[in-house]
């Protein structure tokens, strides 16, 4: 069962990620942007993604450390979608299976 204070997290995240955005698309729609910045923008989610799991790869628990390798295989050879999915299942099990 999930507690009310982390599905309130949740929900403050995705509104957080979803307005920046939108504020994004708003501010930026009439500006035309170099290719510099425009690949910069295009790799800001990765930056920001591998800031949240960077702290994992230095845990001594073998659950989260096989995790990413899993995901690592599977970012290799599938898009994003199907890559986090596999990720998140993986963590969800090793976890469950490794105390």
């Amino acid at each position: 069962m999930i507690h009310s204070t982390t599905l309130i997290a949740i929900i403050c995240v995705a509104l957080t990620t979803y307005s920046t955005r939108i504020l994004g698309y708003l501010l930026l729609k009439n500006k035309t942007l170099s290719k510099r910045t425009t690949r910069i923008l295009q790799v800001i989610p990765g930056c920001v993604l591998i800031s949240v799991i960077a702290p994992y790869f230095v845990s001594d628990n073998p659950a989260n450390l096989i995790a990413i390798a899993i995901t690592f295989l599977a970012a290799c050879y599938l898009s994003l979608l199907p890559t986090v999915l596999i990720s998140i299942v993986a963590t969800g099990i090793l976890r469950y299976l490794i105390h």
